[in-house]
């Protein structure tokens, strides 16, 4: 073989080679998808993402950004439902995400069944926040209709937060033998109770703990377990009452959107990792209830028993409360004007 020859083949082999590296660099990406989220989890997700990007970095070779949107859970639905592009929903209530599959499709009709425990990754449920050493001696739900006290809930109308409050107290009221009228009147008293309305939970925590307005906050355990991380325990007690609410947090693809964008598989992985062990233990450190019972047995000294209930065991369904209760004119709506 000539020399010419055998330089001709060593340079179709860089060649080669050459093409080959840029094939495979173009195949890696640099991609991004919005998250639109609730108040309350904002902490979660900055925890999550980049756990997320590294994992998906090693899997697919791609760089991904992941963006947040947060606020109050209702208006952050109305929001995608108007236009805001995201590419994933993680919300605190089912009815949030059902109105994006009734206003325009942007969500799949069976969005429950395509992740585990109904689309879940996680519970919590509504606590109460009180001054260290609880000088009003909050105990339970019949604590929050005594006259005179402050207590701090945001608005159930553009909030999930507020929503589970009132839901809550709702079926206390039943649970003690009340009838719905007696149930009726027990939360407009404790709304009669609600100085202020914030627009979300993150909201409603800043009026109670930086504005010092209030003798009790009402809150998702997550929260109030948070605010003691950052604020310290020796300004504020956690009490749970003698029950509350399963405040399962629902997930889903946003199909219109991730499908026009090109990002469909990568919002199906990253909802995906939310269930994985990483993405559990990720949950289980900013206290949301994780859905793994490994991890969850892990954690158990973090999360008290609490007796809870579904607002499908008692109370009728999502659909059956939002239209009797938080539609335009329903009880709420009533109670407030009141």
């Amino acid at each position: 073989m000539s020399i010419a020859h055998r330089r001709s083949r060593r340079l179709r082999g860089l060649l080669a080679a050459t093409v080959l590296g840029l094939a495979t660099f173009a195949q890696a990406a640099d991609v991004s998808i919005l998250n639109v989220s609730y108040d309350v989890s904002r902490e979660l997700y900055k925890d999550i993402n980049p756990q997320f990007a590294a994992h998906w970095k090693a899997k697919t070779g791609d760089t991904v950004t992941v963006n947040q949107s947060h606020g109050g859970s209702s208006k952050q639905a109305l929001a995608v439902s108007a236009g805001l592009e995201a590419d994933v929903v993680t919300m605190n209530q089912s009815p949030d995400i059902d109105i994006l599959v009734e206003r325009g499709g942007l969500v799949a009709a069976d969005w429950r069944k395509r992740f585990p425990h109904d689309a879940t990754p996680y519970i919590t449920t509504s606590v109460f926040l009180v001054r260290k050493g609880n000088p009003k001696g909050i105990k339970d739900w019949s604590d929050l209709t005594r006259p005179g006290l402050q207590v701090i809930v945001p608005n159930p109308k553009t909030s999930g937060n507020g929503r589970y409050t009132y839901l809550a107290a709702w079926g206390y009221a039943l649970e003690r033998g009340g009838s719905e009228a007696a149930a009726r009147d027990f939360v407009a008293r404790l709304f009669a109770n609600v100085p202020v309305l914030d627009g979300g939970g993150r909201g409603a925590t800043t009026t109670f703990t930086q504005r010092d307005v209030g003798d009790v906050l009402v809150t998702f355990e997550n929260e109030a377990i948070l605010i003691a991380q950052e604020l310290g325990e020796d300004k504020f007690d956690a009490v749970y009452p003698s029950v509350s609410i399963d405040a399962s947090a629902p997930v889903a693809v946003v199909q219109k959107v991730a499908a026009k964008r090109g990002t469909l598989k990568l919002a199906e992985g990253y909802l995906e990792f939310l269930f994985s062990a990483q993405g559990q233990e990720v949950i289980a450190k900013h206290g949301f209830r994780p859905r793994d019972p490994a991890v969850l047995k892990k954690h158990a000294r973090q999360f008290p028993s609490i007796r809870t209930f579904s607002v499908d065991d008692r109370l009728g369904g999502w659909s059956a409360v939002q239209k009797t209760h938080f539609a335009d004119g329903g009880v709420f709506d009533q109670i407030v004007a009141r």
